[in-house]
Formats: C-alpha cells, structure tokens, sequence
C-alpha cells in the first residue's frame, strides 16, 4: 500500500482518536501524519505507530503537501477550512453532515457503494452514523428484493454526542443513584436512566434534522429517489453502540430464510439471530469493534404476504459509524489510485 500525507483535523475528539485507533489497527501506511486541533491543544503529544507526534494548532495553509485529510469536526469548522483542503489538492474524507447531500459529493459506504468514490470533486462525505448502521444491515435484503420503504427507530448511545455527551451520562447516573441534584448540560433533560425522543433540530415537518438524514441520505447512497423512510430518533442511557428497529417493505418476495442466509453472508455483517437462547445483538456486544450485528429477524405481522420484514440491528457510532468507516474510504481511495 502505497505510503500516504495524512492530515486529521479534529485529531483530539472522540472520532479523530478513534480515526488514529482504527488508523494502526488496520495498518494504514503514513508517510507524514499531521494533527490538527484548535490552538488551546497545540502541543499535545499523542503516539501513533510506535512515534510521537505533536498537535498543531489547525491554520489556513496546514493541508499544503498532503494526500488525504480525514475531517472529525463539526458543519462549520468543515466548511471554513474546506476550500483551503480543496486548494491544497489534499483529498477531504468528511464526517460532518455540511456536504453529504450535494450532487458532486459522492456519500459512500464501502459495503454499499464503493463504486461513487470516482465521481468526487475533492470532497467525499461520511454518512450519518445511523445510516451507516442501518443500511449496512439492509444493503444484501435490499439488493435482492428492492426496498421501497422503512420504518426505523434508532436508540442512540450517548457517545453521538462525544466525550462531553458521554461524560454527563456518567455524572448523571452517580447523581442520580446518590438522590443529589443534577443540571444536564449538553442533553436536553436528564440522560441517566431517561429516554430522550428527540436528537438535533426540530423541523416544520415534527420530524428532527436527524431524523430525516435517514430519508435523503439512504436515498442517495441506496440510489433510489423514491424510498420512503419513517424515522424516530431516541437518545438513550447507553455509552456507546447505537441500536435500531428497522421494517422493510420490499418490492420482491422474501422469505425470513431467505434473509438470514443473505445476512448470513453480507459484507460488515454479523447475523445474531437465536431467540430462544437469548442471542441478538445488543450496544455491549457490538461496541469496540466494527461489524453491524443483525438479529431478531421476523415476519412483520402487520402486513399480509412475504414483502416485509422486521429486524433489530446494533453497530458501533464511534467506529463503523464515523471513525472506521472514513479509513474505509481513504483506503478506498489509495487501492483506486485516486491520491
């Protein structure tokens, strides 16, 4: 594998260091690593492939002379600094939501489309972590029977809100079991042994901006204009691993054991379907590493014949939700010659 500039911008979030994480594992190869953060962390040492590299403070010109940079920060820090990536010829693989939806900014999922990373114009976009999860689990159903609609509810670990969102369900569940009083900072109410049925913006339509990333990015990245998705967002006590209850409705018949010999074999997945046993996946079992676990695979009762089914999926948010996934595209990336 050819030896890569690499930049992360972000490198000190709970993404950048799972990028670095997942980086060594896979034993991604860098020529030079540049870590950038904003100018209060300049001069942290952080260890990567046995050396030590120094955090610089994030500036106009720092992409000049690399290859990729994989972006772990928010819309607008993204969007500043995008047209300095752009102008440097560094390769921008994003993990904000600022450029996922625009017609020349390919939204891969390596399992799924791999094939859009040719089309980019400088910038390829990360999906929403609960896309990325949920597709994954459908990708194999879908490409055999065409699904033309979802039902999803997602159940989403704190960990989507970073180390700050993680931090506060730690703090909240000690005040709590000590009956002292606690202020939630960074959750709307009170996270510990509490659900929250409403993540990011509310919109005119009752839905919330994370709830309709599921309907326009599964569109794009499933290449399907006229999939219909019903979402429901809800923030839950669990640290990391992000579940979800997904119904898909399909164009073809599909029997459950047809679905499970496609899950059986699909790309990123690990079927976990034994009920009687108490086998299906849950947030523990999935966290720290980087397959969507898919159990609990059933007929949905609702609707006659065989073009709907039921299943439960978890997947880890901080790796194969963000993190793994844009190593995934950068390696991507190197293996099609494109940096």
């Amino acid at each position: 594998m050819k030896k890569i500039n690499l930049v992360i911008l972000g490198a000190l979030g709970v993404v950048g260091q799972e990028m670095l994480k997942v980086l060594e594992e896979r034993n991604f190869q860098v020529n030079n690593l540049r870590l950038l953060e904003h100018k209060k962390f300049a001069g942290t040492i952080v260890r990567f492939q046995g050396k030590e590299y120094k955090v610089e403070e994030t500036k106009e010109n720092s992409f000049d002379g690399s290859d990729i940079t994989l972006i772990a920060v928010g819309n607008s820090i993204s969007e500043y600094y995008m047209p300095f990536i752009k102008k440097s010829g560094s390769l921008a693989i994003d993990n904000s939501s600022a450029f996922r939806l625009k017609d020349d900014v390919p939204l891969i999922v390596p399992e799924i489309n791999p094939e859009e990373i040719t089309n980019h114009n400088g910038i390829i976009a990360n999906p929403n972590c609960s896309t990325i999860i949920g597709l994954v689990a459908i990708n194999e159903l879908n490409k055999y029977a065409h699904v033309n609609r979802m039902i999803v509810s997602t159940y989403q670990a704190v960990s989507g809100a970073g180390i700050e969102g993680m931090a506060e369900l730690r703090k909240g569940v000690i005040a709590d079991t000590n009956n002292e009083p606690f202020e939630p900072k960074i959750f709307q109410h009170e996270i510990a042994f509490n659900l929250i049925p409403h993540i990011d913006t509310p919109l005119e339509n009752g839905y919330t901006k994370e709830e309709m990333k599921m309907f326009y990015e599964g569109r794009k990245i499933l290449k399907n204009d006229k999939l219909m998705v019903n979402c429901t967002c809800v923030r839950v006590p669990v640290m990391r691993s992000h579940s979800e209850s997904i119904t898909i409705e399909t164009e073809k018949d599909i029997t459950i054991e047809k679905a499970r010999e496609l899950l059986k074999n699909a790309p990123g997945v690990k079927l976990v379907d034994d009920l009687e046993n108490g086998q299906y996946p849950m947030p523990k079992d999935s966290s720290n590493q980087d397959l969507i676990y898919v159990g609990r695979i059933r007929r949905d009762i609702s609707k006659d014949g065989l073009k709907s089914i039921t299943l439960w999926c978890c997947g880890d948010q901080i790796r194969k939700g963000a993190a793994t996934n844009a190593v995934q595209i950068a390696e991507l990336a190197v293996e099609k010659g494109i940096v």
